[in-house]
């Protein structure tokens, strides 16, 4: 029965490169980003037009972040990935640092990328920093939704072993039947977050607290990511941490409670 459940749940047969002309090659990976912030960036427009004069950015604004929050979400991700998770072997090999199209992006990282792009810019412009991190976070689980997807289509960052009936062999994974936790992220970090962020921005006066929707995409992602971590493979490299947790989850712990502190900080603003 077991075996037949699994017949049918094989992994997906997608090749990483959409397509290749000579050494250029077009992969899923870098279209989900594209995806993610160009659909991010269409929703914010969306979202200060219908907030009028009280936008936290302009329009002309919000398409100079754009660039902004590009260069933050690479130069972020990448070097979050290599310093929290193979400082050893950048180290010895820091030529591949360089090679994104591999693989390897943290997201923890690229936070902390958009983070210090959002500072920088909103000193720049004279913004305020929780209306500007506010709108940016309305669209950060687009970015999020899209990029489990490559990690899926990729067949990287797959699930602990399980007998599930949706659980699948993953081609670098071994044979072992193992949950798609990428699946997992998408719906959960990208597109469960998504309709919170939604809901609350339009059924509550969150608009009037700064720093409300910051709290809750922060630390809706570390409880998010917390959780997906019990059913996804710790790093081979890295595996289990501190008390069997995993470093997701260690790095997934600050961020529910900034999120929280934000929450509450914003709350006594009434």
């Amino acid at each position: 029965m077991l075996s037949s459940i699994l017949a049918a749940l094989q992994f997906p047969d997608i090749d990483p490169i959409i397509f290749q002309i000579g050494p250029l090659a077009i992969r899923w990976y870098a279209l989900a980003y594209i995806a993610g912030l160009m659909l991010g960036w269409k929703y914010i427009v969306r979202l200060v037009r219908r907030d009028g004069d009280g936008a936290a950015m302009s329009e002309i604004q919000v398409d100079d972040f754009l660039v902004w929050a590009t260069f933050g979400v690479v130069l972020g991700g990448r070097l979050g990935y290599v310093l929290f998770y193979k400082p050893g072997y950048y180290l010895e090999n820091p030529a591949d640092i360089i090679a994104v199209w591999q693989g390897g992006m943290s997201f923890h990282g690229g936070l902390l990328g958009v983070t210090a792009a959002m500072v920088l810019f909103s000193r720049k412009y004279s913004l305020s920093l929780l209306g500007v991190t506010d709108l940016i976070s309305m669209a950060a689980p687009i970015g999020l939704f899209f990029g489990r997807l490559a990690n899926f289509i990729n067949g990287e960052l797959w699930g602990r072993t399980s007998d599930v009936a949706w659980a699948m062999a993953f081609p670098h994974g071994g044979p072992e039947p193992r949950h798609p936790s990428q699946i997992y992220e998408s719906l959960l970090e990208g597109a469960l977050l998504f309709l919170i962020l939604w809901y609350v921005r339009n059924n509550t006066n969150a608009t009037t607290r700064p720093g409300t929707i910051t709290g809750i995409f922060v630390g809706g992602y570390g409880v998010a990511r917390f959780i997906v971590e019990f059913f996804r493979e710790p790093d081979a490299h890295l595996g289990f941490l501190f008390a069997g947790a995993t470093m997701g989850q260690i790095l997934s712990v600050p961020l529910v409670l900034l999120g929280g502190y934000l929450i509450m900080r914003a709350a006594k603003k009434d």
